[in-house]
């Protein structure tokens, strides 16, 4: 069995899911994950804030004008008479759902039962798509079977269990269609994925059922070399691996989440990236057993990185201290991406700051702190093993003309990372890409 996810964008517009159906028109058996429609999750998010600031005429405005774009959507989707009428039926019924909100106080779990509706529509307009072409297919609701515990982590084990369950019912059936992001929580909720959205539902499935293959459609030709929405020459990256993947989507490459690849990796099931504009091209396989075959594969930049240096003379042959400092941080479950030491002074960079001021109350207790915000992760993966030679030279001597305000070298084989102002982050992935990558550009 394969997993296919498409995302926003490959089901944004009535075309799109005429091409998805296409895409998908094959006799292999498969899981379609859809995302919501393009724009909804934003129109949606937009309304429960409304609500909760309880301005309800302008959240009425806002439910009246998505109601209004699908119902265009939906007279372009079907071409029959009978497929209108079903149309009709599930966006009437789920913004008589939305619309209910209108009446009462809109909390956290009332926001987050609004969020999911986008799924829910996608999906049950699709599969009345492929009714209505005469296409055989079973509605798998995600949230019979999609779990995440108290911490907010899918429960594995959970969603083995109750998906083969049902996937069981339909014996003779080869097509299923489900909801991305959408979960339940501990308490029986509807709640959701946050990170990585519908590529984590995809992967998770994936890793549940140890399928042939996860695929991730998108509207970009697999995992590129270099981000290219800023650097003018960009090409694709045929094969790499888990590892590798791993690193290029921590560190800000778009087309996927790092918390996606994690249960593919860990059931060892491929992740195919594919671009549904371009479906004939071969995207970026990623496995096991692959690598890119290149000393350097591909650059990431990661924005809204902040920096704490901490300076203590009790650090001066002085064991202890830095468990004290991280101590700190995992207190307030706040992840460290980069780290640098000297013998009395430690900087470490975050993404997340909304625990700052907590975390330098804590560290003022045992050092004196500083911090720098509006910094950039520039992150080069590739093959750094220990008895390789002159890459580093390579990477610097492009970066001659960028200040590098921190470098983390040989904590992984399979990556650099340097810190920089973000003011000079475009100029940075530029100069890395004509320096790393003359040959393979040449050729683009």
């Amino acid at each position: 069995m394969k997993i296919l996810k498409f995302g926003g964008t490959s089901v944004g517009k009535p075309e799109r899911m005429h091409s998805v159906a296409e895409l998908i028109n094959d006799q292999d058996k498969k899981i379609v994950v859809l995302s919501a429609v393009t724009g909804t999750t934003n129109a949606l998010v937009e309304i429960g804030t409304l609500l909760a600031a309880s301005k309800s005429n302008e959240a009425s405005e806002a439910v009246e004008k998505l109601y209004a774009h699908y119902q265009e959507f939906i007279a372009k989707l079907y071409s029959t008479s009978h497929g209108l009428s079903a149309g009709k039926t599930i966006i009437e019924n789920e913004f008589d759902l939305i619309k209910s909100y209108l009446k009462k106080p809109c909390g956290v779990a009332e926001q987050k039962v609004l969020l999911a509706q986008g799924e829910l529509i996608s999906t049950q307009l699709f599969h009345q798509y492929l009714l209505e072409i005469g296409r055989e297919s079973v509605l798998l609701p995600a949230l019979r079977f999609m779990k995440i515990d108290e911490d907010n982590e899918p429960v594995l084990s959970f969603i083995e269990e109750k998906l083969s369950a049902l996937i069981n019912e339909y014996p003779t059936n080869k097509l299923f269609i489900t909801q991305g992001y959408i979960a339940t929580n501990p308490e029986g909720e509807i709640d959701n994925l946050k990170r990585g959205g519908s590529d984590y539902t995809a992967t998770l499935i994936g890793a549940a059922l140890r399928s042939d293959e996860i695929q991730i459609w998108t509207d970009i030709d697999g995992m590129h070399n270099n981000d290219p929405r800023i650097v003018r020459k960009t090409f694709p990256i045929r094969e790499m691996s888990f590892e590798e993947a791993a690193e290029l989507a921590y560190f800000g490459a778009k087309i996927l989440h790092p918390t996606c690849i994690v249960p593919a990796m860990e059931r060892g099931v491929p992740v195919r990236l594919l671009n549904t504009m371009q479906p004939q091209e071969k995207g970026t396989l990623i496995a096991a057993q692959n690598r890119s075959g290149r000393d350097i594969t591909a650059i990431a930049a990661k924005d809204d990185i902040t920096v704490i240096k901490i300076k203590s003379g009790r650090m001066l042959n002085a064991y202890g201290f830095l468990r004290r400092v991280f101590e700190v941080f995992e207190n307030f479950k706040t992840p460290i991406d980069v780290i640098t030491t000297s013998e009395v002074a430690l900087s470490v960079t975050i993404d997340d700051s909304s625990k700052l001021n907590e975390i330098l109350i804590e560290l003022e207790k045992i050092a004196s702190v500083e911090i720098e915000d509006k910094q950039s992760i520039v992150c080069i993966v590739g093959d750094f093993a220990a008895d390789k030679n002159g890459i580093v030279i390579k990477i610097f001597e492009a970066l001659r003309e960028i200040p590098v305000r921190m470098i983390s070298y040989g904590g992984s084989k399979n990556n650099t990372t340097i810190l920089i102002d973000t003011t000079n982050k475009n100029a940075a992935l530029n100069a890395l890409n004509e320096g790393l990558f003359k040959e393979e550009l040449a050729l683009v």
